[in-house]
């Protein structure tokens, strides 16, 4: 049952965000297909070897696809996504109307130029990655295979690979689709795997093939029986797998249960030999695509709010029409009226918000890329830099990410001594000396050679010298184990691979170790360092070679694998030169405590080591008898046959030998953090950004990171949410978790499915309240399930950061994701919208680039929109004067000009404008904590906006009215000069931080328009700009417009400066 736990509730979730996002993104067809496929999908099978045409049903195409859209919907689906937009719809409508003659105010140019330049830009951009991801699609479904026939093998590619398939893998190459694997080329009829794009661990995992395919003497034979694998539904969970293979031609029928171990899934890569299997499940319905969400199209915060402000506008624009409408006395066609003057004011929403925001975040993209402290920076989606300066919860990765995934041997503790990496040559030499006396014994075992140094009396309870129980320690590391090593075949003299036992390299140049996890190698290896070497291993011995060049071998009778339940693993050996029988364990500090005899150091040594973020393995032996083992055997045999309760009798029988161990040593091995992690995540707790920490590591190893790298302060509890299977257990334990204060929180994938199930709400406020969360064995549906969570119960921004192809889905799922090129490969850095090199770079991205991105972007998303205000209250007031006429107060090209040459340079210079260093920004992280409120762009930033254009726009008309009594015709001439002055001397006060750029753009500006005057005849009077009057009189009123705001502006600085004025004064 175990097994299906994590499946009804995932998959419900998956259906539901599958449904939403299909609403939201797709059109209803893909949603129906998406339905009726959902449907059908769900079924188990019966797969007949070498026989795609038996199958009852049709299976998906064995192809990937990760575009967003297709030649058809290509158009219409980036035109929709343009025009939810309500800006961008409110303009397209605005453009329509200019074809009707009796609304028409201007040329048409003046609306279609910029609509047409933002949607094309658009397109273009779209085009481009579109083609990229079919370039990458193509390039992984025209990867060519080979395909068992009866008549042999055939070239096939990898999107026509069919269900029922026998495919041949080689060496390194990329595992189709799931299979059943079936044979291998490797003698011991096992390989191994690396699975990092499937669940992001970097260590190999081993596969065994199935036992009646393995035995047939030939590879055609595999058609010459009668043979099928029964295969449950498919399903998300990538570490489970039930199934059965049968041979109905044999007499009688051979039936194998068919687990985990025998599958190989797509996406992971053959390690070692080469393999055959039967193609189980393709396409849509393999693990690895299950475990992939749909890319969503991602808006920023920042959009968002803009386009909010802008219904606002819309808003405030119509009532004013209405009024003017009122005003007049709704008098004649007044409806045409009320249209007229909506179109009038329409420059209240300037289209440029658009363009001016998509030119600044490419500019930001640019600064990003460029930033020479952030090297290999890459930024993939160039819609949301303004995210990166909003983020409140930051979810990572470990392995790879916090950790590099190299784990070094660093402690040996005997209770009386301890040896240090520094320390390691005295082993060494101890190693050395033991088995130089054991020779001159001509006996291999230590009990009988004891070093001179002590001699040892006849009394049978002895405490052993300090040699030997160093040589007892480093022997049981070296046998305990699951480590493999692997040898590279070199070609012999012929070419041929195939060699004999004899002359296999058995150089250490030519050794590499594999096992399933990373801390076994680092143990193996340092055995070797110190003299005892693993040189050898199969599935029933393994062989060890001494410092002088001696091999010894030990018979592997029995194996128990490291389980998460038992937490510990344990092997019984025989060695051949004496016959003597030893059962080594080790495993967890909780799991062995209550296995090995009495002692006073174990416990207090083992939180020592934790505290250095070490993980500590505790190593202990039984010397068993040759009647003892026997008998354990037989019980041993009989419980594993049993039909009801196996588990537990088989748990019992193991149980009856660990009892009363002798305990050898405790170990510790690091895991080594990333360059510069723990001051990076100390910048970013200060910053107010809380951490949590999604893993499928294992929960001791997770705890130890968490420790090592200051993720939990060391002052902090942890509280370990238990292990929970239904309702009522998940209610106690988070009673329990509600009564701690400040604690770390960690949690398990499984036990965090059943809290999500009963108690969702509650429980994610509760984590919401932790300083740091950890969950470890997360799958990757599980990581974007809690990022979807977040938002949904927080409503704050996320960001995720990781470097494997299990991270996907949570980069996608975030507001923000970044991913790592790391050793896991490139496909998270290729998925993300940030890609960076290495954990430290995110410090300066959120608190420089991401600061300045938000806090540019709302300068300049304002200024544009003041700039379009000031405009409409200039025509309201001109059209209240002029007796309610729809009639526009500048037109044609002094429409386009004022937006575009005359302000456009000094506005978009805003994107350059800074209020702090960069170096302040790093050193007070806390500045960053303001951003996320949002201040920087609210309805009140607005409303002082608002208010700000309402008075220059009535200062400028009104000005330009009482002073030109007598030439009225020039209104325009100096009601235009004064509002370009006004604006540039506006945006020097909006700026914080001047740069040699921006004085060029107001310059440039200004030269601009002086010199256009003498183009624009037919707006402007040239004999009368020259004139003193006209020049004192513009000069009067654009003071009267602009110093006030200098004042307040001062007054405001003086007596409540904003945070970091405070830093740079």
């Amino acid at each position: 049952m175990a097994d299906n736990i994590p499946l009804h509730p995932v998959w419900n979730n998956t259906n539901k965000n599958a449904r939403y996002n299909a609403g939201r993104h797709h059109s209803c067809c893909d949603w129906l297909v998406n339905t009726c496929r959902r449907k059908k999908e769900l079924k188990a099978r019966t797969v007949w070897l070498g026989c795609p045409e038996k199958c009852e049903e049709k299976y998906p195409r064995n192809a990937i696809k990760n575009q967003k859209y297709n030649i058809f919907t290509f158009v219409p689906g980036v035109l929709y996504q343009q025009f939810k937009l309500f800006l961008n719809l409110y303009f397209l409508v605005v453009s329509c109307s200019q074809f009707v003659p009796a609304l028409k105010i201007g040329y048409l140019y003046t609306y279609w130029a910029p609509l047409g330049f933002v949607v094309a830009v658009t397109m273009v951009r779209e085009a481009v990655d579109e083609y990229r991801r079919y370039q990458r699609d193509k390039e992984m479904n025209s990867q060519m295979y080979s395909k068992l026939t009866v008549r042999g093998k055939v070239q096939v590619k990898s999107s026509d690979i069919q269900v029922g398939d026998l495919i041949i893998v080689e060496k390194n190459q990329r595992i189709p689709a799931d299979m059943i694997f079936l044979r291998t080329s490797e003698k011991n009829g096992s390989c191994f795997i690396r699975t990092d794009q499937l669940d992001g661990e970097t260590d190999w995992k081993l596969k065994i093939a199935v036992v009646c395919t393995q035995r047939l003497p030939a590879l055609g034979d595999l058609f010459s029986i009668n043979s099928y694998v029964y295969a449950q539904k498919p399903q998300l969970d990538i570490h489970s797998f039930e199934g059965n293979f049968t041979r109905e031609d044999s007499d009688p029928p051979i039936h194998e249960s068919l687990s985990i171990e025998n599958t190989l899934w797509a996406s992971t890569i053959v390690a070692s030999g080469t393999v055959i299997g039967v193609v189980i499940y393709t396409g849509k319905e393999t693990r690895s695509v299950l475990n992939t969400s749909n890319p969503k199209n991602k808006m920023g915060l920042l959009d968002l709010e803009l386009n909010s402000l802008t219904k606002a506008l819309f808003a405030a624009m119509v009532v004013l029409s209405v009024v003017m409408v009122a005003l007049q006395g709704f008098v004649g066609p007044w409806f045409r009226n009320l249209f007229r003057f909506v179109l009038l004011f329409s420059y209240v929403i300037p289209i440029s918000l658009r363009v001016n925001l998509d030119m600044g975040k490419a500019v930001y993209g640019w600064m990003i890329m460029k930033d020479e402290n952030i090297p290999g920076t890459v930024v993939r989606t160039s819609t949301i830099p303004e995210e990166l300066g909003r983020l409140v919860y930051l979810l990572t990765d470990k392995t790879g990410t916090l950790t590099q995934n190299e784990m070094v041997f660093k402690r040996l503790h005997l209770g009386t001594v301890s040896y240090g990496t520094d320390t390691m040559d005295e082993i060494q030499s101890h190693i050395i000396q033991s088995y130089a006396q054991g020779t001159s014994q001509s006996n291999g075992s230590s009990n009988t050679s004891t070093p001179s140094r002590k001699s040892q009396p006849a009394a049978p309870k002895v405490r052993k010298s300090v040699s030997s129980r160093i040589h007892e320690a480093v022997k049981a590391i070296a046998l305990c184990h699951n480590v493999t090593p692997v040898y590279e075949s070199r070609a012999g003299v012929n070419g041929e691979t195939e060699y004999a036992e004899a002359d296999q390299d058995f150089s250490d140049e030519n050794r590499t170790y594999q096992a399933s996890s990373p801390d076994e190698v680092a143990l193996v290896q340092w055995t070797e360092s110190v003299g005892l070497t693993l040189v050898n291993r199969d599935l029933t011995s393994m062989q060890l070679k001494t410092p002088g060049g001696q091999i010894f071998t030990f018979y592997i009778l029995q194996i128990f694998p490291f389980t998460s339940e038992s937490k510990r693993m344990g092997i019984i050996v025989r060695e051949e030169s004496t016959g003597d029988i030893t059962f080594y364990m080790k495993g967890a500090d909780v799991a062995m405590s209550s296995t090995v005899q009495y002692n006073d150091w174990l416990e207090e040594e083992c939180g020592n080591m934790a505290r250095e973020g070490l993980r500590t393995l505790v190593v202990a032996k039984k010397s068993l008898s040759e009647d003892q083992y026997q008998d354990f055997e037989s019980r041993y045999s009989q419980a594993k046959l049993s039909i009801h309760d196996r588990a537990l009798k088989v748990a019992a029988v193991v149980e009856s030998l660990e009892r009363e161990m002798e305990l050898l040593c405790l170990t510790g091995v690091e895991d080594q953090l990333q360059a510069d992690v723990r001051p990076t995540l100390e910048l970013l707790r200060n910053a107010g950004i809380k951490i949590w920490m999604l893993t499928g590591d294992k929960l001791e190893t997770a705890t130890c990171i968490a420790k090592s790298s200051h993720l939990v302060s060391r002052s902090q509890d942890i509280h370990i949410f238990k292990p929970v299977l239904n309702r009522g257990e998940a209610h106690l334990e988070l009673n329990a978790f509600r009564r701690k204060h400040d604690c770390a929180f960690v949690i398990s994938g499984d036990s965090l499915e059943v809290c999500l199930k009963y108690y969702e709400h509650e429980f994610v406020e509760l984590a919401c309240q932790c300083p740091a969360v950890v969950c470890c064995r997360c799958s990757p549906t599980q990581k974007a399930q809690i990022v979807k969570l977040l938002q949904q119960h927080t409503g704050k921004r996320t960001c995720a950061i990781g470097d494997g192809g299990n991270d996907v889905s949570m980069i996608q799922a975030a507001d923000c994701g970044i991913g790592i090129e790391g050793k896991e490969g490139k496909q998270a850095s290729l998925a993300a919208d940030f890609s960076i090199k290495q954990f430290k770079h995110i410090g300066r991205l959120l608190m420089v680039h991401g600061r300045n991105s938000y806090k540019r972007s709302a300068a300049l998303g304002q200024f544009v929109m003041h700039r379009g205000l000031i405009i409409s209250t200039m025509q309201a007031v001109f059209s209240s004067v002029f007796y309610f006429a729809s009639v526009p107060l500048y037109q044609g090209f002094l429409m386009v000009g004022y937006a575009t040459i005359y302000t456009m340079f000094p506005v978009f210079s805003l994107v350059l404008d800074q209020d702090v260093k960069p170096e302040t920004a790093l050193l007070y992280p806390e500045l960053y904590k303001d951003l996320t409120k949002g201040r920087s762009l609210s309805f009140k930033t607005f409303l002082i906006w608002f208010l700000i254009s309402v008075y220059q726009g009535g200062i400028l008309m009104y000005g330009a009215l009482l002073l030109f009594e007598s030439e009225f015709v020039h209104v325009v001439s100096i009601s235009f000069t004064a509002l370009i002055l006004t604006e540039l001397l506006m945006v020097a006060l909006t700026i914080r931080t001047w740069h040699w750029l921006m004085v060029f753009g107001e310059f440039l500006s200004l030269g601009c328009y002086v010199a256009s005057l003498a183009f624009l005849n037919e707006y402007f009077d040239v004999a009368f700009i020259a004139t003193p009057t006209f020049l004192w009189k513009v000069s009067v009123i654009t003071v009267v417009s602009c110093l006030p705001l200098y004042i307040l502006k001062y007054l405001r600085r003086k007596f409540s400066p904003p945070n970091y004025s405070k830093l740079t004064s």
